[in-house]
This record gives C-alpha cells, structure tokens and sequence, in this order.
C-alpha cells in the first residue's frame, strides 16, 4: 500500500518557499505522494441563504494544484501528486485536459487526477458555472477527458460540451488515473462505473473500510476488475500516532491502495514543524 501526505495549505498560509521545502522533505522521507485539495476561491460565509457548509472561508489560502504539482515536478524525482479533490464541473474540461496532461509530461507520469463536486456554489458562479448540473456535468467530463488523451481528433457534443474536431496536442505518454471523491451513494455509483478509483474523506477508518467494500462490490457487479480499481483513504486522526498507524494498517488488511495523512489541525505552525512530524511517522511506519 501506498503512503502518502496532504499538503497543509492552510498552516503554511500560502507561502511559496514552504511548498518547496515540504515537497522535497517529503519525498526524502519515503512518502509515495502528495495530495493538494482544491479552491479557486473562499468566500464568507455569513447572511448566505442557502447556507455555505464547507469547511473553508474567505480567509484560507490554496494554491492552485496544477501550478504547484508542475512547479514539484521540476524540483523532485519520484514524488507522485494527487488532486484531492480538483473540482472539475467549475472548470473547462478542454483545458483541464490540457493542464493535466502537461503536469503528466512535465512530471514523468506521476499525476493522479482526483476530482469531485464541491460544495461552494459562489465558487462556482464566480467561474461562470451553474452549480445545480455539477454532478451530471462531472459524468460528461470524465469521458471527454478520456477522449481529449487517446482520440487523435475529438469531435463531441454533450449537454455541457462542444468540441468540433479539435484535438489535445501533445497528449499524456499514458492514461492518465481518473479518480472521483467525495461520500454518498452517488458518489459511489458514479465511480463504480466511470473511475479508475475513490478518495475517501472523513468519517473514520471503519467507516471508510464498510463503504471501500460495498464500492468494490459495486465494481465487480460492473463487469469490472476490483484488482485494477484503487482506494485511497485520508486519515485525519494523525494527533494521536498509535490511533493513526492503526487506522493505516486496518485500511491495509480492508485491501485499500493508498493513505494519505493529514497533518492539519495538529497545531503544527510551521513547515519544520511538519516536516518534523512527518519524519517521526516515517520512522514509526519504516518508510525507509
């Protein structure tokens, strides 16, 4: 199973120089990848009718994953980086396509695309995107970004879509990993027949473990290869590391792919402070 670490945005407040030592820490510790999580945008949160429910406000820093993953690219090896969760009805699948496929390039394969919904509509209205089609908008994207990297021509039309015989040049040298996030059984239906996999958030690791079995039941009700569709579980729990490394070994024998730990919310103020714990949890784990 691969291990490997969120990146801690909001702690390290937008600091470009931490992005840099972090993403080479980590690498050096043995972690397999970097998860980035996605906003565009943060937005206050009082007098909105309906309410805002996510856990973002207008004050919490992202960077935006594509630019930071190439910017990793060129200053490590081996590091894998995770979108989780690029939230891909918000954006324009053609040029998604084209970012994508050039972190892929720039990165030597290591992008793995996760992507997701969302949940902050000003977000989305202030991309010029309508908020109550995402999800079905989400299941055109999918196939069309498959399209946009293999068919040397595409020529589509979808409800949300029109491209007339264009084409994405240079494409990926591989297929890029398409996998979806997020919780309920949409969700989970729209994986099980459209993803490569699932990120899971939140909810615990025996919760993640009963809803990883019910979704690879779902796969291989599809037809599908259950070997070849992986599972990735972000543990939160990393304050107490006993309560963390069993959570991790538990996913492991539930046949789960990848964790990715979180390290936020621990009252770590600097990006030492991470990169310190995240040294001790390498030791504990014997990455090395």
């Amino acid at each position: 199973m691969k291990i490997g670490v969120a990146y801690p945005q909001i702690e390290l407040r937008g600091d470009p120089a931490a992005v840099r030592k972090f993403g080479r820490a980590v690498e050096d510790l043995g972690f397999d990848h970097i998860l980035a999580y996605d906003h565009v945008l943060g937005a206050v949160h009082a007098d909105r009718t309906p309410p805002l429910m996510g856990p973002y406000t207008e004050h919490n820093p992202f960077h935006d994953p594509f630019v930071m993953f190439a910017h990793l690219a060129a200053i490590t090896e081996r590091i894998h980086f995770t979108t989780g969760i690029l939230v891909l009805p918000q954006r324009p699948t053609a040029l998604v396509a084209r970012q994508a496929t050039d972190v892929d390039l720039f990165s030597g394969g290591r992008l793995r695309l996760g992507v997701g919904i969302g949940w902050n509509y000003v977000e989305y209205e202030a991309l010029g995107q309508e908020f109550h089609s995402r999800g079905a908008r989400q299941e055109e994207q999918i196939g069309l970004l498959r399209q946009l990297f293999t068919e040397p021509v595409v020529d589509f039309s979808g409800r949300f879509d029109r491209i007339d015989r264009a084409s994405l040049v240079p494409k990926p040298t591989r297929p890029i990993p398409i996998w979806l996030g997020g919780s309920g059984e949409k969700a989970f239906d729209r994986a099980a027949r459209l993803a490569d996999g699932f990120i899971f958030f939140g909810g615990g690791a025996d919760h993640a473990i009963d809803s990883w079995k019910r979704l690879r039941e779902r796969v291989s009700d599809l037809g599908r290869s259950v070997e070849d569709f992986g599972g990735d579980y972000v543990a939160l729990s990393g304050a107490d590391v006993g309560t963390l490394t069993r959570e991790i070994d538990a996913w492991r024998e539930g046949g789960g792919s990848h964790v990715t730990v979180v390290t936020m919310g621990l009252g770590l103020d600097s990006v030492g402070s991470h990169i310190d714990y995240l040294a001790s949890l390498a030791s504990t784990l014997t990455l090395q």
